[in-house]
């Protein structure tokens, strides 16, 4: 279901891009068209003048930044499904493993697990599933496990980071070639004119500006989703100490 809906996401935000490239392309600002451009966003909403401003930047620079944009809220969107489905009421699972446990012992209690969706259970699983070989087994399975489950919590987030970092370089690398591009100017025409400069620099500009909103906006979704890693991390390790201590408690464990 995740899957399917994470494959859904970036083929439309991709073709929404593919749609975009040809409108950069063909708005490539030359002189006129700039005017035209700027005397348009004085009128257009913040969202109008948001896209006239990307439309501006050179497409070689501005769509990069884009993909890394639509990847980069792509993962999110998948990490967050995945996360909030992977959030377990761990009070209330105590509460039926230890009933079930009392009722019809370990079987029963793997049967509650099995019939719970998150992390938390699977682990609560393993341990029961080795309550018969000691506490020290016991211990061992459910922090072999839990290693387990936290390297599937934290899938796909070193991409989310390498997007937080790549969207800022494209937009300098933009800036430098910008600049370039400007001196270029001044050095063919031998005259320092704000006229032969102002598109170089403007190019520059917006390139960094883009690259960095794109890493702001995937910088916070990022805290987002470690905050909620780090949560769901530590209620496994609290649920873990409380299984242990229920399985010793109800002597369902050797000695």
């Amino acid at each position: 279901m995740v899957r399917k809906f994470l494959s859904l996401c970036i083929a439309g935000l991709m073709s929404v891009s593919v749609l975009i490239t040809p409108i950069m392309a063909q708005s490539t600002p030359e002189a006129t068209s700039t005017e035209v451009v700027a005397d348009g966003a004085q009128s257009a909403t913040g969202h109008q003048a948001l896209k006239n401003r990307f439309i501006e930047g050179d497409p070689l620079f501005m769509a990069p930044i884009l993909i890394c944009l639509i990847l980069g809220l792509a993962i999110v969107i998948e990490r967050i499904i995945y996360l909030n489905l992977a959030t377990t009421n761990t009070t209330k699972l105590l509460a039926n493993v230890e009933q079930a446990l009392k009722a019809g012992g370990p079987n029963a209690a793997k049967e509650v697990c099995r019939n719970t969706k998150g992390p938390v259970a699977g682990i609560f699983y393993q341990g029961l599933d080795r309550s018969s070989e000691g506490v020290d087994m016991v211990e061992k399975s459910v922090v072999a496990y839990g290693g387990l489950e936290v390297s599937r919590l934290e899938r796909g987030l070193s991409w989310v980071g390498l997007f937080i970092a790549l969207a800022p370089m494209l937009g300098f690398m933009g800036t430098v070639i910008g600049m370039i591009d400007a001196f270029d100017r001044i050095a063919v025409a031998n005259n320092i004119s704000p006229a032969i400069v102002a598109g170089g620099i403007k190019i520059a500009l917006l390139t960094t500006v883009f690259g960095l909103i794109v890493a702001i906006i995937l910088q916070v979704f990022y805290n987002y989703l470690v905050s909620k890693i780090d949560s769901i991390t530590g209620q496994m390790e609290e649920a873990s100490i409380s299984l242990v201590d229920m399985l010793v408690k109800e002597n369902v464990t050797k000695h």
